[in-house]
């Protein structure tokens, strides 16, 4: 795993404030108990397993993932501080949220992706539209008793969607809720649209005042290196350039003549080029090209196991929205860990060149699949 970060955790910064926010259950939870030595002893063995080495950020976050445990599991101790993780992507951020969601001893835990969460979110809220206050009943609906909540990779880049998560934390915080996030970027970092980002200082000003910030840090992204992830469907997809008819036959791939047919999605049909029982194809022009949404994507990989991408371009020719979607795309293939065959004109590197803000993570994601150009 990844070495040392470059800058210090600021848990060891700010644990005086922390100690005067909780008082004496979260100082009694420093001291070594049960609760805590599970989580580490799950995060060690967990690490052995996958033959990795815990570098010194990731350590520091599991120790405060073991106090947090610690108050969590004391019914007489008060609510823990919630946890923000940032940095780089392919640094093991996933790694650590998935390992403490697992290791908790407790049912009323939810682990969601922030593009999964938020799709829902608006569409249930839609259908409260009549309600007072939709937000509130929609998190009634879905949270009930729910004390510990994760999301993995955090962002915001739509300052609609900013005034929405504003209300979210403080409707979460107000219950109470542990909320532990994932992001590529810092507090400060989100929302990086000049128009907008003042005004959603209030939101990174609750975060760095109700959660503790910590970097998880490191020069590797370990995504790129050996494959450790045999057992993801994801990991396993081809990316093929550029795309010849043998290459094709050789995948059971659909001619890039194909006609397209129409496909229902929920109450919308969109353009697909194979459809047969949990297979489904795709031109890049189809899915993104077009005004589909995450939700869309979502509903197709509850009926789909493998997906074919046909007619990747060189996205820095493509305008921001279209990367974007193709981001959001590969975001929930990744997530919902679809096997894809993904096929362009050019090498991988040469097609991923563009300006949108989260294009590295599709990089680094995208770089795990088996390369298949046309000598092979």
């Amino acid at each position: 795993m990844p070495a040392r970060p470059t800058r210090r955790s600021r848990l060891s910064q700010r644990w005086p404030v922390l100690q005067r926010l909780f008082g004496k259950g979260l100082a009694a939870s420093a001291a070594p108990d049960g609760n805590a030595r599970s989580i580490r002893e799950y995060f060690r063995d967990k690490a052995h397993q996958q033959g990795y080495t815990l570098s010194r950020s990731q350590q520091q976050v599991i120790d405060c993932m073991a106090q947090q445990a610690s108050i969590l599991l004391d019914s007489r101790a008060r609510t823990p501080p919630s946890l923000y993780l940032y940095g780089p992507v392919g640094r093991g951020k996933s790694w650590l949220l998935d390992g403490f969601f697992q290791a908790l001893p407790i049912t009323r835990k939810r682990r969601l992706h922030f593009h999964q969460f938020f799709a829902q979110l608006h569409q249930d809220m839609f259908r409260h539209r009549q309600l007072e206050d939709a937000l509130e009943v929609t998190l009634d609906e879905w949270l009930q008793d729910c004390q510990v909540l994760c999301f993995d990779e955090f962002h915001v880049h739509d300052i609609g969607d900013a005034m929405l998560i504003s209300r979210l934390f403080k409707a979460l915080f107000k219950r109470r809720i542990v909320l532990l996030l994932t992001s590529n970027y810092a507090p400060e970092g989100l929302l990086p649209n000049p128009l907008y980002h003042a005004r959603f200082k209030p939101v990174i000003e609750l975060i760095n005042a109700r959660m503790q910030v910590m970097e998880v840090g490191g020069p590797h992204d370990y995504r790129s290196q050996a494959r450790r992830h045999a057992h993801q469907r994801f990991t396993q997809g081809h990316y093929v350039w550029p795309a010849t008819p043998a290459q094709r036959q050789a995948l059971n791939v659909p001619p890039d003549t194909a006609p397209a047919l129409t496909l229902a999605v929920g109450t919308r049909h969109l353009q697909a080029r194979l459809c047969e029982e949990r297979r489904v194809g795709f031109t890049f022009g189809d899915l993104c090209e077009q005004p589909t949404a995450v939700m869309d994507y979502l509903q197709l990989c509850q009926r789909f196991d493998q997906w074919i991408i046909d007619g990747l371009p060189a996205l820095d020719g493509c305008p921001i929205a279209v990367q974007q979607r193709f981001i959001n795309l590969i975001d929930v293939l990744y997530d919902q860990d679809k096997h894809l065959t993904l096929l362009g004109r050019l090498p991988l590197c040469q097609s991923l060149a563009g300006n949108a803000i989260d294009l590295a993570r599709t990089r680094s994601r995208l770089g795990q699949l088996q390369e298949t150009p046309k000598s092979a």
